[in-house]
């Protein structure tokens, strides 16, 4: 795990990648929870005995929005930012899913820095995502997301 002092430390490892987190398994408990919270219900996502039958790989699938809402979490494990106020998702440049996440599949996160800004108290820090699917042959995401970091 990369760790500074303060998000502005981060300028040295611009173009660099930051690391990977460890694998975490999207079960269909967890894909059924996210459902239940953003109301999409789509069967892909919830009729295990009809994803069964009709899906590829015959097992339903995460969300893509799930799999973004993963990237805090797996990030955690990659950087550690000692004297941090606060952080703040500012948005995405740009945003793929670009392959499905079966249930049950691990995925994991790799990052590059991309860019820092600073800013009154603190960072813009522009990042890189690529989530990786484990023994898949393309990710399911990827991502240049930005997130405002304070002191």
């Amino acid at each position: 795990m990369l760790e500074v002092e303060r998000a502005a430390d981060l300028a040295e490892y611009v173009g660099q990648h930051l690391g990977t987190s460890d694998w975490v398994t999207i079960d269909q408990a967890m894909i059924d929870a996210f459902a239940d919270a953003t109301g999409d219900h789509q069967w892909i996502h919830m009729d295990v005995e009809r994803a069964k039958r009709e899906m590829p790989g015959g097992r339903t699938v995460a969300h893509g929005y799930l799999t973004l809402s993963l990237l805090p979490r797996l990030a955690a494990g990659i950087t550690r930012i000692r004297q941090r106020a606060r952080g703040i998702n500012y948005g995405a440049n740009k945003l793929r899913f670009t392959a499905p996440v079966p249930s049950g599949a691990r995925v994991r996160l790799h990052q590059v820095l991309k860019q820092v800004e600073p800013l009154r108290g603190g960072v813009r820090l522009t990042i890189e995502a690529t989530v990786e699917i484990e023994g898949g042959s393309r990710p399911a995401l990827v991502a240049e997301t930005i997130s405002l970091v304070y002191d």
